[in-house]
C-alpha cells in the first residue's frame, strides 16, 4: 500500500488532506505546494485548498532562519500543507506555526502513550516540538499576498519518526519517535494523528484569528513555562523567567526587575540555560 492511500485510510479528517499529493523526492515540499497554489490560483480553481503535498525525501528542505533541515530517504514525515485564500489576516498566519506545533505534539504524545512510552512531547517556544530534551519537529509557515490578502498559507512540517542516525552536529539537539520507542512508527499513522490536531486546532483559531482559545492546551505542553530561559537579541544577551504566551503568541518573560516583556519569534532565539530546552 502507498503512502497516499494508506493515509487517506487512516485519516479522519473532514476538510483537511482529503487531497494528497506524493512524491518520492523534491527539492522542498514548501517549494512544491507554492507552486501547484499559484498555479491552482491562476485557474480558478480551489480545489487544492486544504491539500497535503508529502514526499520521501527532501534535496533543499529549510527551516527557520534558513537554517538547512536534514531529510534522509523514508525515515520521516516531510509534509506541507497547502490554505488557499484561507480568511486568515496577514498578520495573523504566523500563529499557524504555533497552532501546528501544539498539534505535532499532541500528536506526538497520543502514540509514545499508545506505545507504552513514559516520555511525553513538549513545545520549546515557539514551535519546536521536543522529547527527552531533543526537537523532533521543524515547522515553516509561509505566505502569498494579493491586495492585502493571504492568497495561501503554506504550512511545512518535518517530523523525525524513524531517523536512528544524525550528524554529528545534532546529536544532543535531535531525536526521532522511533528511538524514543524502542521501535519504528508508521508515517501515515503520525502524518493522520497531526493533521486531525491541526484540523481541530485550527477550526479554534480561524473562530478567533488567535490563540486565545488554544493558549491553556499550548501553556500545559511549553516546556519553558516558569523555567529560566536565556534571550539572544541582536545587540544583547540576558535570562528572564518564560511565564507564558501571549494571544498572540508572543512568549512573556519576567526580567530580573520584575518587568514582563514579550519575546517575538522572528528576533531572537530563546534557550534554556544549560541545555537546548
Amino acid at each position: 500500500m502507498d503512502f497516499t492511500e494508506d493515509l487517506l485510510r487512516q485519516l479522519k479528517t473532514k476538510k483537511l488532506a482529503q487531497s494528497v499529493c506524493w512524491k518520492p523526492e523534491v527539492d522542498s515540499t514548501n517549494t512544491w505546494a507554492k507552486q501547484a497554489g499559484r498555479e491552482a490560483l491562476l485557474r480558478g480553481d480551489d480545489s487544492l485548498d486544504g491539500a497535503l503535498f508529502a514526499a520521501g525525501c527532501q534535496t533543499g528542505g529549510k527551516g527557520r532562519f534558513g537554517r538547512v533541515w536534514t531529510s534522509p530517504a523514508g525515515e520521516n514525515l516531510y509534509m506541507t500543507l497547502l490554505l488557499l485564500r484561507p480568511g486568515v489576516k496577514p498578520e495573523n498566519a504566523s500563529q499557524l506555526t504555533l497552532v501546528m506545533g501544539l498539534a505535532v505534539a499532541q500528536a506526538a504524545n497520543e502514540i509514545l502513550e499508545a506505545s507504552g512510552c513514559s516520555r511525553r512531547a513538549g513545545i520549546k517556544w515557539p514551535n519546536d516540538v521536543v522529547v527527552s530534551g531533543r526537537k523532533i519537529c521543524g515547522i515553516l509557515t509561509e505566505m502569498q499576498i494579493k491586495e492585502e490578502k493571504a492568497e495561501a498559507i503554506l504550512i511545512g512540517v518535518g517530523i523525525n519518526v524513524n531517523q536512528k542516525e544524525f550528524p554529528p552536529e545534532l546529536l544532543d539537539k535531535a531525536t526521532s519517535l522511533s528511538l524514543q520507542i524502542g521501535e519504528e512508527q508508521s508515517l501515515t499513522r503520525t502524518a493522520a494523528r497531526t493533521l486531525e490536531y491541526f484540523e481541530k486546532d485550527y477550526e479554534q483559531f480561524c473562530e478567533t484569528q488567535d490563540l486565545s482559545r488554544l493558549r491553556e492546551d499550548y501553556e500545559r505542553l511549553l516546556l519553558n513555562k516558569d523555567q529560566q530561559v536565556r534571550i539572544q537579541e541582536k545587540d544583547r544577551e540576558y535570562c528572564a523567567v518564560a511565564k507564558g504566551i501571549t494571544d498572540t503568541g508572543e512568549l512573556l518573560v519576567e526580567e530580573e526587575t520584575g518587568t514582563v516583556r514579550k519575546i517575538f519569534s522572528g528576533e531572537v532565539s530563546v534557550r534554556g540555560l544549560y541545555s537546548y530546552v
